[in-house]
């Protein structure tokens, strides 16, 4: 995603809008006749899924004391769900409507027919795809009605200079005749009055258009409504996937802790052993060798207890803890290959979880800037828009910062996401890059 955001902006991104003479080529465009194709076609499609759904609704009620019923139900249902999955690839193919596949009715194991039939009826899903094809009909009709005859009408009157010829002759004179009473009649075969025709049409055709476009989008709304699945169950495949990231990213972490203990301040704690074990074994017979080892083991130690201290530092800083993401912020930009100004704007903390992830985002993002984008300065900028943490880091480095060229943004992007967080990255080449996380604010 490359928007821009600019800093302390609290509405949404700005996007293009059409330039004016595109609107002119709306009755001819593509997306027009399709719209106008899938209104025609939904007619009959719904007359037969209204037929077949109500009798299935009705012989299963009415039979149902006889438990016969039941099973007709239930196959009246997955009928029902094969009609959603034809109208989703319709609104697919004709309006580019994305409707996902709602949540399967799944049966428990070993509980064979009966169960998925018992699965099929407690499914909030299958009975959605009932009401469907229950209320689309009266919708299709007012839609092909209107939408056919707006259309029909409109292309009609612009192309009737063309086809006013075929019209049968009416008493010498052949067109269409707006009045006649037996004795007087008014017919549209001049010139001038072709010509008057043809731009009513070229009037009409546009308000025809739009409407057209209105009718297949009200129908792509009942598809995406009451054909896909349900916010209850979105929600709960976006938290699974999210649980799933986390779950990821926390053992990518203890990974990378137990490799830089073992390859840092382990293998540097071993060597220290190892040498004052050989001065102490030298501390009777050479003296001064074995001051020297004392003295290179100081070092040693020295270097391990800066290794445990930067690897604490990243699993959690002391500092944020007590002093809160201004002084930590602040701290990591001090470390930072290039100057960096910061700047927070918070009235009180957030919660430690959030102030946790805030502060590894920034550090992720101070990173990049110090290995990769060949900047000369940076500025970071923490502010709160109501229920939302803003974090915003700016380079004038040379750009071309994306999620898909291994700079550790995708991750990151996954990481925010898992928190239902944002990341957005606005990085055109030659620069400068501006990156800006959106997290929940949890007081």
């Amino acid at each position: 995603m490359a928007l821009a955001y600019g800093p302390r902006t609290d509405g949404p991104p700005r996007t293009r809008a059409p330039h004016p003479l595109a609107r002119l080529g709306v009755p001819l465009a593509g997306r027009t006749w399709r719209a106008f194709g899938h209104l025609v076609v939904g007619l009959p499609l719904s007359v037969c899924y209204f037929s077949l759904s109500v009798t299935a609704l009705a012989l299963g009620a009415g039979l149902v004391v006889t438990f016969v019923g039941v099973p007709v139900l239930a196959l009246g249902l997955a009928m029902c769900r094969g009609f959603g999955a034809v109208e989703r690839a319709r609104a697919r193919a004709l309006l580019g409507v994305r409707v996902a596949a709602p949540e399967p009715a799944h049966a428990k194991p070993g509980t064979g027919p009966t169960g998925a039939m018992w699965a099929l009826l407690k499914s909030g899903a299958s009975w959605r795809h009932l009401l469907y094809a229950v209320l689309h009909l009266p919708w299709a009709v007012v839609a092909f009605s209107l939408a056919v005859t707006a259309w029909s009408v409109s292309w009609a009157l612009l192309t009737y200079p063309l086809w006013q010829w075929a019209l049968p002759l009416h008493a010498g004179v052949n067109g269409i005749q707006l009045y006649g009473d037996g004795t007087h009649s008014y017919v549209l075969d001049s010139a001038g009055e072709l010509a008057v025709t043809s731009l009513v049409g070229l009037a009409l055709v546009y308000p025809a258009a739009w409407l057209v476009r209105g009718l297949a989008a009200v129908d792509g709304l009942m598809a995406r409504g009451l054909l896909g699945p349900s916010p209850l169950a979105t929600r709960v495949v976006e938290l699974e996937s999210d649980r799933g990231v986390v779950v990821d990213t926390a053992a990518a972490d203890l990974r990378r802790i137990e490799r830089d203990l073992h390859d840092g301040a382990q293998a540097r704690l071993v060597a220290l052993a190892m040498d004052l074990g050989l001065a102490k074994e030298k501390a009777t017979e050479d003296p001064e060798a074995a001051a020297r080892m004392v003295e290179e083991a100081h070092g040693e130690v020295k270097l391990a207890l800066r290794e445990l201290r930067d690897l604490a530092r990243g699993i959690h800083p002391a500092i944020l803890t007590d002093r809160g993401l201004d002084a930590a912020l602040s701290s990591l930009a001090s470390r930072c290959a290039v100057p960096v100004a910061v700047s927070v704007d918070l009235p009180t903390r957030p919660a430690a979880a959030i102030e946790g992830i805030a502060y590894f985002t920034v550090s992720e993002l101070l990173q990049n800037v110090s290995k990769h984008a060949r900047a000369t300065r940076a500025t970071v900028d923490v502010w709160r828009t109501g229920d939302r943490l803003l974090l915003q880091v700016t380079d004038n480095g040379h750009g071309g910062a994306h999620p898909a060229r291994g700079t550790g943004l995708a991750g990151l992007a996954e990481r925010l996401d898992a928190v239902d967080g944002v990341l957005v990255v606005d990085s055109p080449d030659g620069g400068p890059t501006t990156i800006t996380a959106e997290l929940p604010w949890r007081g």
